[in-house]
């Protein structure tokens, strides 16, 4: 069962590897994609399965489930009331929708937060997170490692139109509001699937442990999408703020990952 988990795992990656380099080479040539839906459901299941890898399959099935309601809800009220990320909506580009949200959004947010989630694991590697306050550093870590994913997602994304900010706002015609929204939103899921999991396993230890080149893969993709952003074609200030927000957490996670670490 592990050798064809893996090797799944190993395939997922080589495709959503190749549809991230499709992506950072379109300036210059154009290569088969499938178009966001294609793209949402290559990364979660990618996600999924180095999870299941990873965790185990009942420890990623709690992480997706509880992603998925708690994203939906945080996601459905946001859209109604305006108060957790701003006042925004849909359109239709993303598929059909449970009332007022599309249904791979959800999705989405999983793909998203569990590679931030391995980044923030390995920037931390060496500190004890099983710890009340080792906890809460990690989930606040992934979730402003996520948030900084969404600074140089979320401009280009409303210029092709997948989602509207009736108001607009100052950060590339998104509202500050948004970005607080995805740091309490991502850093309630973390912490909920820790607690969660950490009473039904009854665990005592951390989370995830690294080891070998399949525990770096979600590194790896994390930024290698960060390069997406730093390419010709895109806004310049974009550009910057990406180096900051997604290349420099995406190299020293790698960097943690690939060089022996000493004790003092």
């Amino acid at each position: 069962m592990n050798r064809i988990l893996l090797g799944a795992t190993w395939a997922f990656f080589a495709l959503l590897a190749y549809l991230l380099i499709a992506d950072i080479a379109l300036y210059w040539v154009a290569l088969p994609a499938p178009g966001n839906i294609g793209f949402v459901l290559t990364f979660t299941a990618f996600s999924l399965l180095h999870g299941g890898l990873k965790l185990g399959a009942k420890r990623v099935a709690l992480f997706f489930a509880l992603t998925v309601v708690i994203s939906y809800i945080m996601e459905e009220v946001g859209v109604r009331t305006g108060l957790i990320f701003g006042p925004y909506h849909y359109s239709d580009m993303l598929g059909p929708k449970l009332s007022n949200v599309p249904l791979l959004i959800p999705l989405g947010w999983f793909m998203m937060i569990y590679p931030s989630w391995v980044v923030a694991q390995a920037l931390l590697s060496g500190v004890n997170v099983h710890r009340p306050l080792g906890m809460v550093a990690l989930a606040l870590l992934a979730a402003l490692t996520m948030t900084g994913w969404d600074m140089v997602m979320d401009p280009p994304m409303i210029a092709h139109g997948n989602w509207i900010w009736e108001q607009g706002g100052p950060y590339f015609g998104v509202p500050l509001h948004n970005y607080f929204g995805w740091v309490l939103n991502t850093f309630l899921i973390y912490l909920a699937f820790d607690l969660v999991d950490r009473a039904l396993t009854k665990r005592n230890g951390p989370i995830y442990r690294f080891g070998g080149v399949v525990a770096a893969l979600p590194v790896v993709i994390y930024t290698l999408f960060s390069v997406e952003y730093v390419v010709p074609g895109r806004l310049a200030p974009l550009i910057l703020i990406a180096v900051y927000t997604m290349v420099l957490p995406g190299v020293l996670a790698l960097t943690r990952l690939v060089l022996p670490q000493e004790k003092f």
